[in-house]
Formats: structure tokens, sequence, C-alpha cells
């Protein structure tokens, strides 16, 4: 298990890599401001919580626990959905279609997520013996 997590966590830091050099070469035409933030913003808690989700992996490897598997899952769910929700709002701003600006609503779950996975990483190494 712990190989398939660092195998995640190396392909979620390549794309959150590709992602900000999109922002930085192409999109920064495009997007206002505000967009271009959060399309940064998305790119840097990706590689974040990209790094995070090798560091369960590796612990993982030393001590397989329950809390270290949530952490990942946790972690995982949370880029989907903060980054993912930032992402696609700063691309729908670029077609002007207002109709799915519900999606921002789910930005602060995928935040709550990246909080309990902290935490349940927290609970893990604590239970390490």
């Amino acid at each position: 298990m712990y190989k398939k997590i660092l195998i995640i966590a190396t392909i979620l830091a390549a794309i959150s890599v590709i992602l900000g050099a999109m922002a930085a070469h192409i999109l920064e035409q495009h997007l206002t401001n505000k967009m271009l933030n959060a399309f940064k913003t998305a790119t840097q808690y990706q590689m974040y919580h990209s790094l995070a989700i090798a560091l369960c992996g590796l612990l993982y490897k030393t001590e397989e626990n329950k809390y270290f598997k949530n952490a990942f899952y946790l972690f995982f769910v949370g880029i989907f959905l903060f980054s993912g929700s930032l992402y696609m709002l700063s691309l729908l701003s670029l077609t002007q279609v207002a109709s799915l600006n519900f999606i921002g609503a789910i930005t602060p779950i995928g935040g709550l997520c990246f909080i309990a996975g902290w935490i349940y990483l927290a609970v893990a190494i604590s239970k390490i013996k």
C-alpha cells in the first residue's frame, strides 16, 4: 500500500508543477488577477498536500496503522475538492458560465479535509511505537 501512496503523491506533485507552469506561461495572459491567484493557490496547496501524502506513505511503510491511511485519503480528497474546485472556477471564468459558480462552495469542504488529514497524521504519529 505504501508504494501506491508514494506513486500517487509523486503524480500529484508532477501535476502541480505542470499546472503551475501553465498558470505562469499561458493563463497569466487570460485570467483576471483574482482568478490567477486562485489558480496559483490551488497549485501551491496541491503541492503541499502531495508532499504530505508522500510523508503518509513513508510513515505507513514503517508502521501500518489506519490513521496514516486515513490521512492519505483525506489529503487526496482535499486536493480534489479544494484545488480542483479552484482550478475549475478559474478556468470557467474564461467561459463566462455563471451557472456553475456553486463550485466555489466545494472549496471549503476540501479545506476541511486538509485540516482533518493533518489531525489524522498527528494522531498516527503519536501512535508510533
